[in-house]
């Protein structure tokens, strides 16, 4: 099965899926990452670019992640970007990474670009009504990021409703950890949700949900069988 993580930032898609990624490339499921911005200008700490570039490898290296796509829209800014513009990017990597499976971020997340990603990943998978000789998806999930998934403080949208949780096991957590640690100055001391304590305590969590130590959980809102 070929999996494609769509997301906003270097680091979302360990912070979302990081356990997930490393248990399906573990069994040889193929994962791609399609990361519309690559820059970190609006981060306290601020890495140069090929520094970025060399945490995500990295990052990468350790989930077993096959093939990575790089967008260069602006950091906090991508509302400045046209809606077609990033809808046609992801459109491009569905077609090149022949993903049966898309996960990207949930609509309410606070983060302005986890939003607009959301709202364009949206978009782009209906490329098989659109264009012939697109496959159709299997499954589209949204995940989780802490520390703004949770601040989905905009009430007029549904706030993320997990119905799918993955189960990962300790040591999947434990390398979730070790692939965000990759990326310089994104982890913080406790009780920030991007600290190792929270990142655990959400997959104990996650787990207790579903009746399992460790898990990620998911709300897949489309799923053809």
């Amino acid at each position: 099965m070929n999996y494609l993580l769509v997301v906003a930032h270097p680091d979302d898609e360990v912070l979302g899926a990081g356990a997930t990624i490393k248990k399906l490339t573990s069994v040889g499921h193929n994962v791609d990452i399609c990361i519309m911005c690559t820059e970190a200008k609006a981060r306290a700490f601020r890495p140069e670019d090929e520094e970025l570039n060399a945490d995500l490898d990295a990052s990468a290296q350790i989930l077993g992640i096959r093939n990575k796509y790089e967008g260069t829209f602006p950091n906090i800014e991508m509302n400045n970007s046209t809606h077609l513009s990033l809808v046609q990017f992801i459109e491009k990597v569905i077609i090149v990474s022949d993903c049966d499976i898309i996960i990207t971020h949930h609509p309410a997340d606070t983060n302005n670009d986890h939003m607009h990603t959301s709202m364009a990943c949206q978009a782009a998978i209906r490329l098989f009504q659109r264009r012939t000789g697109v496959k159709p998806l299997k499954e589209f999930w949204f995940m989780e990021v802490l520390s703004s998934t949770e601040w989905s403080v905009n009430t007029s949208m549904n706030r993320f409703q997990p119905n799918t949780f993955v189960e990962v096991g300790r040591d999947n957590v434990d390398v979730k950890i070790a692939a965000l640690a990759t990326y310089r100055g994104v982890m913080r001391a406790y009780p920030h949700p991007r600290s190792e304590e929270a990142i655990k305590g959400l997959a104990a969590y996650r787990g207790a949900q579903s009746g399992t130590n460790y898990a990620e959980a998911f709300e897949v809102v489309l799923k053809r069988i």
